[in-house]
Formats: C-alpha cells, sequence, structure tokens
C-alpha cells in the first residue's frame, strides 16, 4: 500500500465529474487499499478518488471511533437508491479543504448501491454520521464539494483563505532557482 497526496481546493481536478468504473480488478483494489491508507493517515472518515487524482467513481469511508474495530468501506460506482424525506445537520470537514468546516444538511437516511472490492454489488442502509460521509464522498464523484451546499460569502472565504495558504507555502520563483 502506499500513501497518495490529497489535493486542496481549490483545484480544478477536484470540480470534475468522475467515470464509472468499467471493471473491478486489481488495480482498482490497489486504489481503494491506497486510499483507506491515505485516509486513516490523514486522519480522515472519507476519502473519494478524485482527492488523491483519480477521476474514477470509488470512494472509502469509516466512521468508526478509534477506540473501535475498524469498519472500512470500500465503494466503487456509488449510487444513491433512496434518500429520506428528512433533514439532518452536521459539521462538515474535508481532507481537501483542511481546517474549514461548515454547517451542511443532507438527507438523513439514505440507502446506497455499489460494487465492492470483489465487483458484487452490495446495497447499505445507513443513517447518521455514515450517511453524511457516504453523501459528501459521493458528492466528489459528481465534482462537488461541501461547500458547494453552504452560502456563496462562506464558500468564497473558504476558498480565498485557502488560495492564500496555498500561494504562501509555494516556493518563489528565487527559491526554485536557488
Amino acid at each position: 500500500m502506499a500513501l497518495l497526496p490529497i489535493i486542496t481546493a481549490p483545484d480544478p481536478r477536484l470540480k470534475q465529474v468522475c467515470a464509472p468504473v468499467e471493471q473491478v480488478d486489481d488495480e482498482v483494489r490497489k486504489l481503494l487499499d491506497d486510499m483507506l491508507e491515505t485516509m486513516y493517515k490523514a486522519p480522515g472518515i472519507g476519502l473519494a478518488a478524485p482527492q488523491v487524482g483519480d477521476l474514477r467513481r470509488v470512494i472509502v469511508v469509516d466512521v468508526s471511533h478509534d477506540d473501535e474495530e475498524k469498519a472500512p468501506l470500500k465503494m466503487v460506482n456509488p449510487e444513491l437508491t433512496w434518500v429520506s424525506d428528512h433533514d439532518a445537520s452536521y459539521d462538515e470537514g474535508c481532507l481537501s479543504l483542511p481546517e474549514h468546516y461548515a454547517e451542511v444538511v443532507r438527507p438523513a437516511e439514505i440507502k446506497v448501491a455499489y460494487l465492492d472490492e470483489q465487483g458484487r454489488n452490495q446495497e447499505l442502509a445507513a443513517e447518521g454520521l455514515l450517511a453524511t460521509c457516504i453523501q459528501h464522498e459521493m458528492d466528489h464523484l459528481e465534482g462537488i464539494l461541501f461547500v458547494d451546499h453552504i452560502s456563496a460569502l462562506k464558500r468564497n472565504m473558504i476558498l480565498r483563505k485557502l488560495l492564500k495558504a496555498r500561494k504562501a507555502s509555494a516556493p518563489s520563483e528565487l527559491e526554485k532557482a536557488g
């Protein structure tokens, strides 16, 4: 397994719609394993393939607590098959928008169909934090970030801060030449 670099906003790859996976093979299984290792190391509770520069419909999620046994979910081509009428609100963050959080409202319960790492069809009913996390990661597959669910004012403020931080951490032309 390998740690993958996590892309941070604003990066155009995070706004791309991802392509379906044609076949779950060893390459996809390696991507899933590498994404899971990267997510745990970050640390995070979810990671989508575009966040590591891969524009395929692949996500990993694990909302287990530190004192619990890990419960990783590896999902290929996830699709929501049902969402509840009632909503839940969570203070969401994202590994691609480090140190920024905002209250996001999403359906409280969902059902999701997906292929597992063996290419078998699965369906999962989820609620609470797991439902929120799956929806958050699935949004990435459509080029949607959690800040796209909040006011334009808050979103622009967060994105400006991230851009400023990126510029501050980038080596200057003088440093590159030296």
